[in-house]
């Protein structure tokens, strides 16, 4: 023989460890149940995906239950308060569909199950206007994203540009050396490198130190070795190598 009263009061028991302050006895008078067995109410808000329930639920009911004497093999009374913002018709809707639950659920406690599916019910018939304006929210704010325009910096297109620099950095180094640098044999020319680290090119076109002249007036000007690549002598060269090709023709031509 089944021991209703034993599974009734572990399953309050169960509710009330659950549950806790959403979980309370009220007078049988409170509950509007024809009763006068306890009575309990349970305090129902929506289901958040991201939460156990909506912190700021914008409706939320009271599950009024009781238990009848052969409980759960047969169903408990139920009765449905709105406690914010919930349509007397839905409580009739979502009343009847309780109802028919708790048929299908005979045998078993089914209280919980029973809150779990209004919990449900009201997410799709009171939560789902806020999903779709958080959506629209979300799509707006995606439309507000500025997208950059432009060719995107690679490794390939900054070693690209920085050859070109340094190229064009060679160029203007070897313009500030003077003709007689440049008009020098190949075997004696100073490199680049050379000619800034000698300090000559402080005023372009200076004439060769003599001794007893006024060192003290010539700046030096340090540089460190990372100034100055091979790769940016051998521009160097290629350059010198152009303007004395060009000297040459003109001095030629002159003559004739």
């Amino acid at each position: 023989m089944t021991d209703y009263i034993q599974e009734q009061e572990m399953e309050i028991e169960a509710l009330e460890a659950i549950l806790m302050d959403d979980f309370k006895e009220i007078h049988s008078g409170e509950s509007g149940l024809n009763t006068s067995k306890r009575c309990f109410q349970i305090k129902v808000t929506p289901v958040d995906d991201e939460a156990d329930e909506v912190t700021t639920a914008p409706v939320q009911l009271a599950l009024i239950f009781s238990h009848t004497e052969r409980y759960p093999d047969e169903p408990p009374l139920l009765n449905l308060n709105s406690l914010r913002g919930i349509q007397g018709e839905h409580l009739r809707i979502l009343k009847e569909k309780l109802q028919q639950e708790a048929s299908e659920n005979l045998g078993m406690a089914m209280i919980y199950t029973l809150v779990t599916s209004a919990k449900e019910w009201l997410s799709e018939q009171y939560c789902q206007d806020t999903s779709i304006d958080d959506a629209e929210a979300e799509e707006a704010a995606k439309d507000d994203v500025i997208v950059p325009h432009g060719e995107p910096v690679t490794v390939e297109t900054f070693l690209a540009w920085r050859e070109m620099f340094e190229a064009e950095l060679a160029l203007e180094r070897a313009k500030l050396m003077p003709e007689a640098a440049l008009s020098a044999p190949k075997e004696k020319r100073l490199t680049g490198r050379q000619w800034f680290e000698s300090g000559r090119h402080a005023v372009k076109g200076a004439a060769p130190a003599t001794e007893g002249s006024d060192e003290e007036d010539v700046e030096d000007i340090d540089f460190d070795d990372d100034d100055f690549e091979d790769d940016e002598d051998d521009m160097l060269e290629h350059y010198l190598a152009e303007k004395t090709d060009s000297s040459s023709h003109s001095s030629k031509r002159e003559t004739n």
